[in-house]
């Protein structure tokens, strides 16, 4: 395993993190407690050492997974967490005093802490974001206190949903550490000036939804079908598992490789950029751990692979109804 620093922060964190939203039973379908806690200790075995889980995520319950793991563990493993906001509107709607009044920040960090048996999270996130909240409220505030008391040791953001630009006077106003984004071979547009304000600003990286929710896994075919309330019914609904699976074939072809090879180029195309600090795929089995944390050391891609993937840009959000 490689690891990167994550801007300004200073943690060194392995390129291959642990997005932990799948183990949370909260919209994916198909968890069980016992493999996802032995996925969690495999990733740390192999060299993982940053878990990225929220506060909503089964209410609390990814988080409490996640301290169970890491208080038996002597490795160093860092925790990100990330508050939900109080108005629950995804993505960011309303005033900053609407979604993150001070006192909210500081409630829902004290609950994550006790959720995972911590005295301190290494990050500490908003899990939406506006720009015009840099001047609202008295979020800074409630950040500003739990740094202090050392509930919180940096802050981030969770950008919206393909809006990377939504995040760029934050980054310059140099109030966050680091910042998460959704970025991944359809979803390129960070590139064009999330990625560059990072780097000029020393803030970290974390790319999630590096597979386009398994759009990029291969595994999605025009005959697949998902659970009842499995939140991927809503993400691929319609045409869209045909188009995903259509691009993935087409992409294979061009890049004279197997489909079964795509999930792992598709992480490395992520690891190929400099700006990126750590992407965190979700992993539910220790088949998929192994698979995810071997790719760090096989370094970027070829410049002549990325230009192939270049194309592949797919200006399209999912999350939306059609």
């Amino acid at each position: 395993m490689k690891y990167r620093k994550l801007g300004k922060t200073g943690l060194n964190v392995s390129e291959v993190g642990y997005g932990a939203w799948g183990i949370s039973n909260f919209m994916w379908v198909g968890a069980n407690d016992d493999d996802s806690l032995k996925a969690l200790h495999k990733s740390i075995d192999l060299g993982l050492n940053f878990i990225d889980t929220a506060l909503g995520y089964g209410a609390g319950h990814s988080e409490r997974l996640i301290g169970q793991v890491v208080r038996e563990r002597s490795e160093t493993v860092y925790v990100a967490s990330k508050i939900p906001p109080k108005n629950l509107m995804w993505p960011s709607s309303g005033t900053a005093e609407e979604a993150f009044p001070s006192e909210h920040i500081i409630e829902c960090t004290e609950q994550s802490l006790k959720n995972l048996g911590l005295e301190a999270l290494d990050v500490q996130q908003f899990h939406v974001w506006s720009d015009e909240w840099i001047d609202q409220g008295d979020w800074l505030e409630g950040v500003r206190k739990l740094k202090e008391q050392g509930k919180i040791k940096s802050f981030g953001v969770s950008i919206n949903d393909h809006q990377p630009e939504n995040a760029i006077k934050l980054i310059e106003s140099g109030l966050v550490d680091s910042v998460q984004v959704i970025f991944n071979v359809f979803e390129q547009k960070p590139l064009e000036r999330l990625f560059p304000a990072c780097e000029k600003n020393n803030v970290g990286v974390i790319v999630r939804v590096p597979l386009d929710e398994g759009g990029l896994t291969g595994r999605i075919k025009p005959e697949s079908t998902f659970a009842e309330d499995d939140f991927r019914n809503n993400y691929f609904q319609g045409d869209r598992k045909r188009q995903v699976y259509e691009k993935v074939q087409d992409m294979a072809a061009d890049l004279n490789v197997t489909v079964e090879d795509i999930p792992q180029i598709a992480l490395r195309f992520i690891l190929s950029q400099p700006a990126v600090s750590t992407t965190i795929p979700g992993m539910r089995s220790i088949r998929n751990v192994e698979k995810n944390c071997s790719l760090s050391e096989l370094g970027p891609l070829s410049n002549e692979q990325l230009n192939i993937l270049k194309k592949y840009r797919w200006d399209k959000n999912f999350y939306q109804a059609d």
